[in-house]
């Protein structure tokens, strides 16, 4: 399995030449399986690179591309009108959520309608179909898939993804109890390969953003540690935090947990590199 970082971003894109070590795209995540099958995280804006790309190495043969959706805040789908498969003719695009069909459909429609966008969703070229993803476990291609309800406003997902004895665990847009540890979350990924964690405050910040729905740096580090989890990846880094700052979040994390990193655009990390 392959696992590669397009938009690691939370709330809004970023740029400038202080931005540049981690990116400025908000969340997007791919990963392949060892069949070359494609799952993609998110629709933040590095959804584009990543169409681009797709569109570049398939040729002009039929292209397959799932998608899952850990919730509809604007940072996480407003890079899908700029995704270009989504104008193949030959592109099959699978939407996941645990959302109904319907109710999908209805949110990533919302943002290509009216004023908003010249071209309506509907009316895009590719095929598109939309699946309500199962509480109990659910397979895409080789990947089986499981995901954990969030703290955060209007709600959120984790995802874990498994295959060959790999595990990624997705669990941006959340916010930590009052006290103590989010136990659901932490046995949902227990022993993971890597836990990708949500990293949008300083400690210090969080003190007065409670209830913002977002983390810490220190809050992932103490799940990681008490789910036995092999990497933290720090990520859905915030706006306001520049390439300094996030390097001295991950110096300050990596005291209290060794394998800490800090997610990063155009990072690809493999299974036999671990």
């Amino acid at each position: 399995m392959e696992l590669e970082f397009w938009g690691v971003r939370g709330t809004t894109p970023v740029s400038g030449r202080n931005f540049v070590k981690y990116g400025g795209h908000t969340p997007c995540g791919a990963l392949r399986s060892s069949g070359g099958g494609l799952l993609v995280i998110d629709a933040g804006t590095g959804i584009k690179g990543l169409g681009e790309r797709l569109m570049a190495d398939s040729g002009k043969a039929a292209l397959a591309v799932n998608i899952l959706f850990t919730h509809f805040h604007l940072d996480h789908i407003t890079g899908l009108p700029f995704f270009a498969p989504l104008y193949s003719p030959r592109a099959v695009i699978t939407f996941h959520s645990p959302f109904a069909p319907k109710e999908i459909e209805k949110c990533l429609s919302g943002i290509q309608m009216g004023r908003y966008f010249p071209v309506a969703f509907k009316e895009t070229a590719s095929q598109k179909k939309f699946r309500r993803a199962d509480e109990a476990g659910f397979k895409v291609g080789q990947f089986d898939i499981s995901f954990c309800p969030l703290n955060h406003p209007q709600g959120s997902v984790a995802y874990r993804v498994e295959e060959g004895g790999w595990s990624v665990v997705f669990a941006t847009d959340t916010e930590p109890p009052e006290h103590g540890l989010d136990e659901r979350l932490a046995g949902f990924i227990r022993g993971a390969t890597f836990f990708i964690y949500d990293a949008t405050f300083t400690p210090e910040e969080y003190r007065v953003r409670q209830g913002w729905g977002h983390s810490t740096w220190l809050a992932g580090v103490n799940l990681a540690r008490a789910a036995g989890v092999k990497n933290l990846v720090l990520s859905h880094f915030n706006p306001d935090h520049d390439d300094r700052q996030i390097a001295g979040i991950v110096r300050l994390a990596q005291k209290e947990f060794r394998r800490t990193f800090a997610a990063r655009e155009g990072w690809t990390v493999r299974s036999e590199d671990e």
